[in-house]
């Protein structure tokens, strides 16, 4: 027997008990894991402190794995905002009746059990949890060695919420951190209904070539900005400061800045705020020659080929100019990872355009992608921003962790 059969075997048994528990219980437990949370922010930083002293804070996943009390206020909320959603349960998608008097209906049910694999974002441990409980799933987290100090605080706090509440502790577990859980996990066929990796292109790659439970993959940020001909100056800078800085290390952060030749001259302005933050840009040469003398030297590199389609997680940004709005579509159609591009423009026939023409999940017009969030899309939280197309697109919260099946109901039918 492997050394996960038993926590697998634990996981069904806990999926049948799940299935019996009321809305409104479920709503009790996810404000007491919150209230909990906020209480116990001391203790949690401080096993947050462990990880991170592993961590260079140079690193790009630092910022990702840290934790702070206004964060930790932020999870809360997020909790407390899931359960005041409705429940995705239930929901009767189709409701037909047949020449034959056959009434098939479509109706909303849990995938069953969801492991989730992660990098050093301990967050997404109460936000895997809470879209799990709230849709009936059992969840598995796999989180990384970076985070493990503050992921075992925060799932042991879950865990002791769920007691008091008389809940079976098993329906959500962390598994052990080291690669031959994550082996055995994408090998749990008929043990696990769904794995989602949440992480690196590289963790991503290695979980869909791997993995032979199904899988939806939540893709990298390769986002784009692009400053069209008929662009408002400040609405950009306002947008591009925004999207680049806000946060650098999630996904929805901008990596490029694409700009029409003919507002090269609106550049420097448009990058300017970016100098508070120390921005690195690396910038093609119609770019670097526009901002050379307005823009911070040692801030200004040359672009080369690797900086377009980098996701850099970094005050790092790539700049490209471009000749024609079809140029720009193309420059993303080849750089993008489909997950979040905007367009700053006042013309209302090219955003009409460029959002019918952009494949990604997301596509904004004169907004930051740094929107591209399960809370701010009023989901509640999420379990990350799905770039594929089956399924689940864009951030994934609570419909889409539910499948559906069929209900026929007959008098006697047979079939001839």
């Amino acid at each position: 027997m492997n050394s996960l059969a038993t926590i697998f075997e634990n996981a069904h048994l806990a999926k049948k008990e799940l299935a019996a528990i009321t809305d409104a219980t479920i709503n009790r437990v996810l404000n007491a894991i919150a209230d909990e949370a906020v209480a116990q922010t001391s203790i949690i930083l401080k096993e947050n402190s462990k990880d991170l002293s592993r961590m260079d804070p140079a690193d790009p996943k630092y910022d990702r794995l840290k934790l702070t009390a206004e964060r930790i206020e932020a999870i809360a909320q997020d909790l407390r905002s899931v359960a005041l959603l409705p429940s995705p349960l239930g929901h009767v998608l189709s409701d037909i009746v047949r020449p034959n008097e056959l009434n098939i209906k479509r109706i909303t049910v849990p995938f069953g059990i969801i492991g989730v694999i992660y990098e050093a974002r301990p967050n997404v441990s109460f936000d895997v949890f809470s879209l799990c409980l709230k849709s009936g799933n059992v969840c598995l987290l796999k989180g990384g060695s970076d985070a493990q100090d503050s992921n075992v605080a925060i799932v042991g706090l879950i865990k002791s919420i769920l007691q008091k509440f008389e809940i079976n502790p098993d329906i959500v577990t962390l598994l052990p951190p080291d690669r031959e859980a994550t082996t055995e996990l994408l090998n749990a066929v008929g043990k696990v209904d769904l794995i989602i990796p949440r992480g690196s292109q590289s963790l991503i790659e290695y979980v869909r070539d791997n993995a032979r439970v199904p899988v939806i993959e939540t893709g990298a940020g390769i986002c784009h900005t692009y400053f069209d001909e008929f662009a408002d100056l400040k609405k950009g800078a306002a947008i591009v400061n925004n999207a680049k800085t806000r946060r650098i290390s999630v996904c929805n952060a901008l990596d490029c800045l694409i700009i029409h030749a003919s507002r090269i001259h609106d550049l420097s302005m448009l990058c300017a705020p970016l100098i508070d933050s120390n921005v690195i840009i690396y910038a093609d040469e119609q770019a670097y020659n526009s901002l050379k003398g307005f823009y911070p030297d040692k801030l200004l590199k040359r672009a080369t080929e690797q900086e377009f389609g980098t996701e850099f997680l970094d005050y790092k940004m790539a700049i490209k100019t471009v000749g024609t709005f079809a140029e720009a579509l193309d420059h993303i159609a080849k750089y993008g990872s489909k997950h979040s591009e905007a367009i700053v423009s006042e013309n209302k026939l090219r955003i009409a355009t460029f959002q019918q023409q952009v494949d990604a999940a997301c596509v904004y017009a004169n907004a930051s992608t740094a929107f591209t969030d399960g809370s701010q899309f009023g989901l509640g939280a999420e379990i990350g921003i799905s770039t594929q197309k089956l399924h689940a697109r864009g951030p994934m919260a609570l419909q889409e962790m539910t499948t559906y099946k069929w209900v026929i109901t007959g008098n006697g039918q047979i079939r001839q």
